[in-house]
């Protein structure tokens, strides 16, 4: 690893440390023996659901893809979103990983690595949306209260700044094809001598509408139900807790997290973030911690066996080749 990312996960590990610190370590552990292994595996098994719907706003990108590549295209997510959370990489890996996923499968580079790009935005576009509903539910909560006020404003001012930089992806992908090469070359080496024919393609996909916001909108679905997930765990576990006040923590520790994409695993983002969330909606700050550890062993769970059958297919692929 480069030292740089060493260096990031050392200082996230740190945060993550000394917020479990700063909440008491008795605490966070008996939190989370609550939560204990029913609410993990209640988690781990409706997982799918979210995956379901997100390698389906994929493949919905992918025009003329055959039915029969559907699955494919859900495999390569949970390989995406799994490389992203547990190998030592920014987002961008996960990204990348996910496409050579899709590749190995059948489907063509040039489809596999424009439709990546296009369904990142997509994915952007929707979390805008579930951004905005969480920022609504902070501002019902902090009514006259300064510091709730102050959190409401920096939420505001975040959800602008994402909005634009989604603007200007989009603007880039659209109109900055130079750019977008050089990030194409540097990000998917794989398709760097198919570069035109990646962005002829992205235009092919922003050319149908309809395809976009169906992408968006089943993104948006796909949000809320990984927020009814952790709902719906914590009941099995015999927490209660208020459907509106999980989808508004999962919402705006979702933008935290995108905010720091370059983070590694989002370790210590996405820890402070529920530490500091949590309690505004009634989720005591050691549940709230026991929520992010929960969510790092469902992606242990799913994400370590997903990834050594993925690993053990594209040593048969190699073999093969040779």
């Amino acid at each position: 690893m480069k030292p740089g990312i060493v260096l990031a996960i050392g200082l996230g590990l740190a945060v993550a440390t000394a917020v479990v610190g700063y909440i008491g370590f008795p605490a966070v552990y008996i939190a989370l023996t609550r939560v204990g292994p029913r609410g993990l595996a209640t988690l781990c098994a409706y997982s799918f659901l979210p995956f379901f719907l997100l390698g389906s706003a994929w493949y919905v990108l992918g025009r003329e893809e055959p039915a029969r590549r559907w699955p494919v295209f859900i495999w390569s997510r949970i390989i995406r979103d799994s490389a992203g959370e547990l190998l030592p990489f920014s987002q961008l890996g996960g990204f990348v990983i996910g496409a050579r996923a899709a590749v190995e499968r059948g489907v063509a580079p040039t489809k596999a690595f424009s439709t990546t790009i296009v369904d990142v935005t997509t994915e952007l576009l929707a979390q805008l949306g579930f951004t905005g509903l969480g920022v609504g539910l902070l501002l019902m909560r902090a009514g006259s209260h300064f510091s709730g006020n102050a959190l409401v404003g920096a939420a505001l001012v975040g959800l602008l700044l994402t909005a634009l930089g989604a603007a200007a992806f989009i603007g880039l992908q659209r109109r900055g094809g130079g750019l977008v090469e050089r990030l194409i070359t540097r990000f998917l080496p794989g398709a760097a001598s198919e570069t035109g024919l990646v962005m002829q393609a992205i235009d092919d996909i922003y050319a149908h509408p309809v395809r976009i916001a169906s992408a968006v909108a089943i993104h948006l679905t796909a949000w809320v139900a990984s927020a009814v997930g952790i709902w719906l765990a914590l009941r099995v576990a015999g927490v209660a807790i208020d459907l509106t006040a999980i989808l508004a923590i999962e919402s705006l520790v979702g933008a935290v997290r995108s905010a720091a994409f370059v983070a590694p695993m989002g370790i210590g983002v996405q820890e402070a973030s529920y530490a500091l969330l949590g309690p505004l909606f009634g989720l005591g700050p050691e549940l709230s911690l026991a929520v992010s550890l929960l969510k790092r062993a469902r992606d242990l769970v799913i994400g370590v066996p997903a990834l050594l059958v993925w690993q053990g297919l594209e040593g048969l692929r190699l073999v093969n080749r040779g």
